[in-house]
């Protein structure tokens, strides 16, 4: 009898165990993943669509971690930006974009904001198709 009861509790614990670790997992989708991965869905859909690169001087960066590190992840989270590097040394950004998403005036902007919306500034610009 004793067994048997062991038994019934264990089959219990095992069904009460399956049914509570299946969560749903469409309800811990937070709006910034949400946004993440519209980024990362338009950077695929883009490989279609020829981009275009745009180089330009970055004046203003002072070190590679901190000023050309955030100013290309800046960049690279950017709806239509299709890959951002910044060269600390060359103080250059070079930039692959979707001109129908995003403009080279937005892309400097985005440059010319960071930090205190004074210390770097974008010049000699050439967008190529």
């Amino acid at each position: 009898m004793i067994k048997n009861l062991l038994k019934s509790v264990f089959a219990l614990s095992l069904i009460a165990t399956f049914f509570l670790s299946c969560k749903d997992t469409a309800s811990n989708v937070k709006p910034d993943n949400l946004k993440e991965t519209s980024a990362q869905i338009q950077k695929t859909n883009a490989v279609a669509i020829k981009p275009e690169t745009t180089s330009f001087k970055i004046e203003g960066m002072t070190c590679a971690m901190g000023c050309a590190k955030t100013i290309e992840d800046k960049l690279s989270k950017m709806d239509g930006v299709q890959k951002a590097v910044v060269d600390f040394d060359k103080k250059e950004a070079t930039v692959s974009f979707d001109a129908s998403v995003i403009s080279t005036k937005k892309l400097i902007e985005a440059v010319e904001t960071t930090g205190d919306g004074a210390t770097y500034k974008v010049a000699g610009m050439n967008t190529k198709s």
